[in-house]
């Protein structure tokens, strides 16, 4: 199923994902920690990017319309043990 996301950042390190998927629409929010992101590598990317690819990592694992309201980038490198590496090779080939 196709899913159409647009992500807007809000704060500082908090992005707003909205999301359209199987007829419903809804928003998360994400939050990105740059401690983190270097400590896995990523703190060389936009972290727009970052969220942007998250979102697609995720919906490949889940369905979109279970996303959770806030989602933090450090629960879903726990969750998914190839995370980071996954992300890191998609950000790459941009």
């Amino acid at each position: 199923m196709e899913n159409s996301f647009v992500v807007e950042p809000v704060n500082v390190n908090e992005y707003l994902l909205r999301w359209a998927a199987e007829g419903q629409a809804g928003e998360s929010l994400f939050h990105t920690n740059p401690e983190f992101l270097a400590e896995v590598g990523l703190d060389g990317f936009d972290e727009q990017q970052v969220v942007e690819e998250t979102a697609d990592y995720l919906a490949e694992r889940q369905p979109v319309i279970d996303f959770p309201q806030t989602v933090d980038l450090e629960e879903i490198a726990a969750a998914y043990g190839d995370y980071a590496e996954q992300l890191k090779a998609r950000l790459e080939s941009r």
